[in-house]
């Protein structure tokens, strides 16, 4: 029995010594099939973490660059932003001074703008009166804009010769259609028929003196200072039938 356990010693060992040779021989070392198999077990399995720890850091470095990325594009946005609401605030501003500019120019030069309007009165204009051969018995009013701005003359004159307390009657077929306005340095006209040529007319006079006062937008207003004229030749006859015309544009039509 001792001597058969010798004998398995014996075989073991030269196994042994066997298997170490054929180790050396290949370059491989001591490592077995069976005792890399765990090893590449184990790199199989660590290679996995490892490409996810790489992912993660990958993706980490994504994030932190994304994350760069988008604080750095919503820098750019903000100061975009800035730039844009400056921007559009100076254009505004430019915008809103040219309006203003613009607004402010028009109001200047529209003469339709009441700033820029007056009532034509003995302050801005000057008046002058003659007597006409035809029609006969007939005189006419001559108001122009002595001043810088246009100036109407609505409705009709207020005419009165010497101290005479009462009034002409208006010719009510004369009246324009629109109000009569005079530009800086134009004319205006009414007539006035002194007496009839039939000599129907009562109460004749002659004065020496004729009051031209003018009307507001209001009818029976005042527009203003009112001038008086000598009359011309030593004075006017009128009588009774005295009547007048509205304001005109044109001469012609204050002679009717």
């Amino acid at each position: 029995m001792r001597a058969f356990r010798t004998s398995v010693l014996a075989a073991a060992t030269a196994a042994l010594a066997a298997l170490s040779l054929t180790a050396c021989q290949n370059g491989t070392g001591v490592q077995d099939e069976g005792a890399s198999q765990p090893a590449a077990t184990v790199a199989a399995t660590a290679e996995p973490k490892g490409d996810t720890e790489g992912a993660k850091d990958t993706t980490d470095g994504g994030t932190t660059e994304a994350g760069s990325g988008s604080a750095g594009n919503a820098s750019q946005a903000k100061d975009s932003g800035t730039n844009t609401k400056t921007n559009a605030g100076s254009s505004n501003a430019k915008s809103g001074s040219g309006s203003s500019s613009s607004s402010g120019a028009n109001a200047n030069t529209d003469t339709d703008a009441p700033a820029n309007r007056a009532i034509c009165n003995g302050s801005n204009t000057t008046v002058s009166v003659q007597e006409v051969s035809r029609p006969l018995n007939h005189m006419l009013i001559t108001v122009t804009n002595t001043g810088s701005k246009p100036c109407d003359l609505p409705y009709y004159p207020y005419v009165r010769f010497d101290q005479t307390q009462w009034a002409p009657q208006v010719a009510e077929s004369t009246k324009p259609q629109a109000v009569v306005t005079l530009a800086p340095g134009e004319s205006g006209y009414a007539g006035v028929m002194l007496a009839s040529a039939d000599g129907s007319g009562e109460n004749g006079e002659t004065a020496k003196k004729v009051t031209i006062g003018f009307q507001g937008l209001n009818p029976g207003s005042s527009g203003g200072t009112s001038t008086t004229v000598n009359l011309p030749g030593g004075g006017v006859y009128f009588d009774s039938t005295l009547r007048v015309t509205y304001w005109q544009q044109s001469m012609e039509d204050a002679l009717y």
